[in-house]
């Protein structure tokens, strides 16, 4: 049994939802991005969604765009992502991690290599935004291979005959993008949501994450009520933007960002 399908069976058991932060690696300093990360298992994270930077993250809006920016700017590789996993593994190995990015660097990372890192180090899940089910095996079947999960996205324009190809290799659990467009624009609308949702129950028994567009613990109480879980990725990380651009000190912002998680975690 995989460690996500671990996490999401005990939660249910406990009639709990998983609260899934995310968070740009390197982003915006290895200190911060290190502690934050270190110290969200305390605060109510239940997985972690790790950001793997890239130039060109098209499905991202302009807030996760500019950490990734500034990761870059510092420095950040693939190689350095993978530090942040090894060292977060030191002090938690039962909380699930998982990388979310693009092939791009992967590709020039190198496949095998990556997925190497990705088994020995911990890390336990992966969402690839553009590798589609018409390209498993570039990725997905290999890491599949090594009991590294493949998480997919669905999206409010999916149809039935899409989602069927999706769910065809997909493990872990669904990550259902809350609107159309980019990450942290709009709020999602509860009323449709639910019979989104409810449409794509209908063909799998995956936990079904929500993930884009939620800032507010009212939002997380509302989306759970039919979730399994809820990402939160803009709004976290527009909190550490924030004290970068009032010249907080590290502390200051370390400890805005994991008491904003915590405020998130309403069950």
């Amino acid at each position: 049994m995989s460690k996500i399908k671990k996490k999401f069976d005990n939660l249910k058991l406990e009639n709990k939802k998983a609260l899934i932060p995310f968070i740009t690696a390197g982003f915006p300093n290895n200190n911060i991005c290190q502690s934050i990360i270190n110290k969200l298992p305390s605060m109510g994270a239940d997985i972690i969604e790790i950001g793997m930077p890239f130039s060109d993250p098209m499905a991202e809006g302009p807030i996760i765009q500019t950490s990734s920016k500034l990761s870059i700017d510092m420095g950040h590789t693939m190689m350095k992502t993978f530090e942040i996993v090894k060292d977060f593994r030191r002090i938690d190995t039962n909380t699930p991690i998982v990388l979310m990015g693009y092939y791009n660097p992967i590709y020039r990372f190198g496949r095998d290599k990556f997925l190497q890192n990705c088994r020995e180090l911990g890390v336990d899940g992966l969402i690839i935004v553009d590798l589609p089910p018409e390209h498993d095996d570039e990725l997905c079947i290999n890491a599949k291979e090594l009991g590294i999960d493949f998480v997919r996205l669905v999206t409010p324009t999916t149809n039935q005959d899409r989602l069927k190809i999706i769910l065809n290799n997909s493990s872990g659990f669904l990550y259902y993008v809350s609107i159309t467009g980019i990450t942290g624009t709009k709020k999602p609308e509860i009323g449709p949501l639910k019979e989104s949702l409810d449409f794509v129950r209908e063909f799998t028994h995956l936990p079904i994450a929500v993930g884009f567009g939620i800032k507010t613990p009212k939002q997380v109480n509302l989306i759970n009520e039919f979730s399994d879980a809820v990402v939160v990725g803009s709004a976290l990380v527009n909190t550490i933007l924030n004290g970068l651009e009032n010249d907080e000190s590290d502390e200051f912002i370390i400890n805005e960002a994991l008491g904003f998680i915590s405020n998130m975690k309403t069950n």
